[in-house]
């Protein structure tokens, strides 16, 4: 069986001091910073697509805000890593490779400086998300909403007007700049009511009514997707949202037998 045993340093022969690592992974640090900050600010809202109502918007800038503030976290774990990968990975020879060098364990002001930043990081976005919450609920609290009423089943939608009579259909049309209040419901399984351009998202439960509410502010054709794994054909569970003037919803009622209320 070879030996693995590493061998000693010969007497009067010292080993060359190894290049402390703090320099080179804070400057690398910075540059992903910057790369990660100027990533957090135009790309991730930007994937989102087209927002159609303003809680939308909201949404939008707490991912944003949200990605501003991991990207220095971020950055430092990437340093560290690349660092290690590039610095002190062993070159695969014959010789064993060096001793671990010590721990940061036992630092006492990394460990510090970490709580601090961690701590204050975690209480700003606490707060922040407490801040857009109760923005959420005021929105939501506008008087004279258009009330629909909205049934999920494997797997398909269907969308009901009380103030027209209990007019249904399977296309939910809403009118711009009027605030809506879904009252949301399942007949078989747990479905999740998702309209993706206007950020809103509830759990359709059997045998209950949850509530959630929006003002849809942007003309056009949008997406009602289900966010939820609710049997085989739920990739496929899909409908569309048509947000026009009042006029055209006045007249999209009358014409599909539904009275305008």
């Amino acid at each position: 069986m070879a030996d693995t045993t590493t061998a000693p340093t010969a007497p009067g022969v010292e080993r060359p001091a190894e290049r402390s690592p703090v320099k080179p992974i804070l400057g690398l640090w910075v540059l992903l910073t910057v790369a990660l900050e100027i990533f957090a600010i135009f790309v991730p809202a930007r994937l989102m697509g087209v927002a159609a109502a303003k809680t939308m918007v909201d949404i939008k800038n707490s991912v944003t805000v949200f990605s501003i503030s991991a990207a220095p976290v971020a950055a430092l774990v990437w340093a560290i890593a690349l660092y290690s990968l590039l610095r002190w990975r062993h070159g695969g020879g014959k010789e064993p490779p060096p001793e671990d060098g010590p721990a940061i364990r036992g630092n006492a002001g990394v460990q510090i400086i970490w709580l601090i930043v961690s701590s204050v990081l975690c209480l700003f976005l606490f707060i922040w998300g407490l801040v857009a919450m109760q923005a959420a609920n005021a929105q939501s609290s506008t008087a004279k909403p258009l009330v629909v009423d909205v049934t999920g089943q494997q797997w398909l939608w269907t969308y009901s007007y009380p103030s027209a009579g209990g007019f249904r259909s399977d296309v939910l049309y809403l009118p711009v700049n009027r605030p809506v209040v879904f009252d949301v419901t399942s007949k078989d399984v747990v479905h999740s009511f998702w309209i993706v351009q206007m950020g809103v998202k509830i759990d359709a439960n059997p045998g209950q009514i949850t509530q959630i509410g929006v003002t849809p502010d942007r003309i056009g054709s949008y997406v009602v997707r289900c966010a939820e794994l609710c049997g085989l054909y739920h990739a496929y569970m899909v409908s569309q949202v048509q947000v026009v003037s009042d006029a055209a919803f006045a007249r999209w009622l009358s014409t599909s037998g539904g009275s305008h209320g």
